[in-house]
């Protein structure tokens, strides 16, 4: 028979895994940033530092958008060629002389590419991977049809500062990418939607039979997701005044690694956008740290590797941990088991 005192422990330790999830990303990255400030002084040089959050915004901007759909059960290999189409489309605009047009142009054209996507995994019901896939060979190619190839330099006043402007020290990209982060945190959690989103990632089919949407949920996360790959674009070439076709062909997997690393679970249903921003910034950190350390450019993709299998990893650690933390919790103890099961779902718990 087990005794009352570890009885009466069991929802302490349930609590204290609870915060180690919640916190155990911000706390790797102090740990990370003050080792690299220890090693490296001129890491911890604010120049430096102001760097590393204007490098790493545009693809955090694209893994908000990745987050969505990967909660919802899906994820889009195309958000590169949408970011490289938008850069384009935004250089031609601008060129053409439409500098105030080319923002929601570029933003438009990942909106419909995400809207096709959206179409085909919802509607068509063919698997996401094949679908974005392929989307992304065929935006690309047509994207290299029309510009032979060729680079179109152009930019406006409201494209550069976005993409390169500050505020006081403050980059205006990294402003755009909290207030990015804001957004979808409000969706997930303060909207039908959001609780949507976490379910039909969960279980679609049980979805279904409870009466969501299930169809129209996946259509507007990859249009939201494009719609975000289409804002990482115009951001890119207001930092470098160039649309490119070739432009922005790793930011696919970057943001998956990043989601990944932020806990965001590769079959849906389970994912939190603070960890998305913490994720961001410690793989940010880390490239940078190592450049800054004059480490080999051929390790950067090995210590990124298994930085993200490290984290995948302990995710299915804690994971097991929290399962049998609710397994454990005796049943008079019904609000903190339904809390648990409720932080386990991902679901905020106003929106069950």
């Amino acid at each position: 028979m087990v005794s009352t005192d570890a009885a009466r422990s069991r929802p302490g330790r349930a609590a204290h895994i609870e915060r180690l999830r919640r916190f155990g990303l911000w706390i790797v990255l102090v740990v990370v940033v003050v080792v690299l400030a220890v090693a490296s002084p001129t890491f911890r040089d604010v120049d430096n530092l102001l760097n590393v959050l204007q490098q790493n915004s545009i693809i955090g901007i694209v893994a908000c958008g990745m987050a969505i759909m990967m909660i919802s059960g899906g994820f889009d290999l195309s958000v590169g060629a949408i970011g490289a189409s938008s850069s384009v489309l935004g250089a031609v605009v601008a060129q053409a002389g439409g500098g105030d047009a080319a923002i929601p142009a570029g933003i438009g054209i990942g909106l419909l590419i995400g809207a096709i996507n959206g179409f085909f995994v919802a509607r068509v019901r063919i698997n996401a991977f094949v679908t974005t896939f392929a989307m992304a060979s065929v935006v690309a190619g047509l994207l290299f049809v029309a510009t032979t190839a060729q680079s179109t330099v152009a930019s406006s006043p409201a494209i550069d500062l976005l993409g390169a402007g500050a505020v006081g020290p403050i980059p205006i990209v990294f402003l755009v990418f909290v207030a990015a982060l804001l957004v979808v945190w409000l969706l997930l959690s303060r909207t039908k939607f959001g609780h949507y989103v976490y379910s039909v990632g969960g279980n679609a089919e049980a979805s279904r039979l409870s009466g969501v949407p299930v169809q129209a949920v996946q259509l507007l996360a990859f249009v939201l997701g494009g719609g975000f790959a289409g804002l990482g674009g115009i951001l890119l070439l207001g930092q470098t005044q160039v649309g490119q076709p070739s432009a922005a062909a790793t930011w696919p997997l970057n943001a998956i690694a990043i989601c990944v690393v932020g806990g965001v679970a590769l079959t849906g249903g389970v994912g939190r956008i603070a960890d998305v921003f913490a994720a961001t910034l410690l793989l940010g950190v880390i490239a940078n740290g190592l450049n800054q350390l004059d480490v080999s450019s051929y390790w950067q993709p090995a210590v990124t590797g298994v930085v993200i299998l490290g984290a995948v990893i302990l995710d299915q650690i804690n994971r097991r941990r929290r399962s049998a933390a609710v397994r454990a919790v005796d049943t008079s103890t019904p609000t903190l088991a339904a809390a648990v099961a409720t932080e386990e779902s991902g679901v905020h718990p106003t929106l069950r």
